[in-house]
């Protein structure tokens, strides 16, 4: 008599745990806060002109860029390509570094893909 529950009880925890899972997911590629994201929308568009399009085509690309780079590396190559175009030594040290470089190249990627995906 148990056992005629049982299926039910598993195919509800295995429901759970899937919940659960794309739960985490969705947590993890949204780890961008919104005042970043906005501030990537706000820059995007005074690039690519202020229209509606524009808004939509910017702010794809961010969620494209969410998706493929943590937010931490984000902001590493954002702080690289902030600094890298400081004059002298300071500057000199963000612009030779491999790990500056890796960062930045990772960023560059997902602009490029967003950039095909979104525009």
């Amino acid at each position: 008599m148990r056992l005629v529950g049982l299926p039910r009880r598993i195919a509800f925890a295995l429901s759970a745990l899937m919940t659960m899972a794309a739960i985490a997911r969705a947590e993890e590629v949204n780890d961008y806060p919104t005042s970043a994201r906005a501030e990537y929308v706000f820059g995007c568009l005074k690039a690519n002109g202020e229209s509606r399009q524009a808004i939509e085509q910017c702010s794809c690309s961010i969620d494209v860029i969410a998706s493929l780079m943590p937010y931490a590396r984000y902001v590493t190559a954002e702080t690289v390509l902030s600094m890298s175009q400081v004059r002298g030594n300071l500057g000199g040290q963000f612009r030779t570094s491999e790990q500056a470089t890796g960062a930045l190249n990772e960023l560059r990627r997902a602009q490029a893909e967003a950039e095909v995906r979104c525009f």
